[in-house]
């Protein structure tokens, strides 16, 4: 026999069941459908330097950390328009940003040269950077790009080892050897080599060893093993000269279109700019690993590597004071950012050269002609 079910009972059941489903509904997963934004980034580096792999690594942070919500698309050199055109072309907004070094805008302000070129009253490009983010370089820089009416964010990350003095067919032995020679350099560095007397050609790095195999110039820098070896160095030039005070502290910059950065979420931006510092320190381990293996590969197929002349070095520091006392002369803005790198390298340079030992008497001891034999 069933048993009827009561008017009350049935409206209870009845409102169960609808809570019952409701809940099961909020208990379905949702599914998010965030739209991606996509940013057009090109290099200023031929696609098989380590420094267009540098942009890749920058740009695979973002898109990482973003989940899907950001994307970065980097393109190499020439791809959209010439390494030289770059920052022109993300403040218009032809590029959405971009990979290269401020050194190369040298002649929109020659100001923007002081981030890399020469120097830099004994700082290296750690310190370099630590002047900009905590001594005032990064105002300043945003103050250049405004004066320029540029429409773009600058990030500096990256601090570069020191550049070899360059390639040469024959090794330098004086001061001398430098006078005459058709020489490629970037920058600030093209007013000091001038001034010691080389023919500058401020080549794309994509053109420089062309160059160099058809004779137009006779000697050239580039940055580091690792760029001179896959661009080909090697292959036309034997003799590479290091140690060099043109380029020992420069830096990478990423570039931004400000219209197109500004309208991220915040939350994106936030992920752009630890981006920015956690490829900083990434490029920073990668390049001693890259550059040392490639430097040992370079010996291999018989380059041969000189150390500077110190009359060279000394010479670089003369022809610097006297560039440095012209452009500021002539540039307001020049000697604002020459001012404020004097005020933070004299306290930083003293602090780092007091307390830094000597790691060079620490490597001799170990790998030297004299080290301790190895205990079985």
């Amino acid at each position: 026999m069933t048993e009827k079910t009561s008017a009350p009972r049935r409206r209870f059941l009845k409102k169960t069941a609808t809570t019952a489903g409701a809940a099961g509904a909020l208990a379905a997963p949702m599914i998010a459908t965030a739209q991606t934004t996509t940013l057009r980034f090109q290099s200023t580096w031929p696609a098989k330097d380590i420094f267009h792999e540098y942009a890749l690594d920058f740009a695979k942070k973002v898109n990482d950390m973003a989940g899907g919500r950001l994307k970065i698309e980097v393109l190499p050199a020439g791809a959209v328009v010439p390494a030289f055109q770059l920052l022109d072309a993300v403040s218009k907004g032809t590029l959405d940003g971009g990979h290269g070094v401020i050194a190369y805008w040298y002649g929109k302000n020659s100001a923007l040269a002081l981030w890399g070129s020469g120097p830099a009253f004994g700082m290296d490009a750690n310190m370099i950077l630590a002047w900009h983010q905590y001594g005032g370089g990064k105002a300043l820089v945003e103050e250049v790009y405004k004066s320029l009416n540029l429409d773009v964010v600058s990030y500096l990350y990256g601090p570069m080892p020191t550049q070899p003095l360059g390639w040469f067919k024959k090794p330098v032995a004086r001061v001398e050897d430098m006078k005459g020679l058709k020489f490629r350099t970037v920058g600030l560095a093209v007013d000091v080599f001038t001034e010691m007397g080389t023919a500058v050609n401020p080549l794309p790095g994509g053109e420089i060893v062309p160059a160099l195999d058809r004779g137009l110039i006779d000697a050239a820098e580039f940055n580091n093993a690792s760029s001179d070896r896959v661009l080909g160095f090697p292959d036309v030039a034997k003799n590479c000269m290091l140690q060099s005070f043109h380029q020992s502290g420069e830096q990478f910059e990423i570039l931004f279109n400000k219209g197109k950065l500004n309208a991220l979420p915040a939350e994106l931006r936030s992920i752009v700019e630890y981006a920015v510092q956690a490829a900083s320190a990434d490029m920073s381990w990668k390049a001693i690993e890259r550059n040392s293996a490639d430097y040992q590969a370079l010996k291999k197929q018989g380059v041969k590597f000189y150390k500077t002349p110190d009359s060279v070095l000394r010479a670089q520091l003369a022809a610097w004071d006297k560039t440095i006392e012209k452009k500021a002369a002539e540039n307001p803005l020049f000697k604002k950012v020459l001012d404020s790198q004097r005020a933070f390298a004299e306290r930083a340079g003293a602090w780092q050269n007091d307390y830094t030992v000597d790691f060079k008497m620490a490597h001799n001891h170990y790998f030297g002609r004299k080290a301790p034999a190895k205990k079985g």
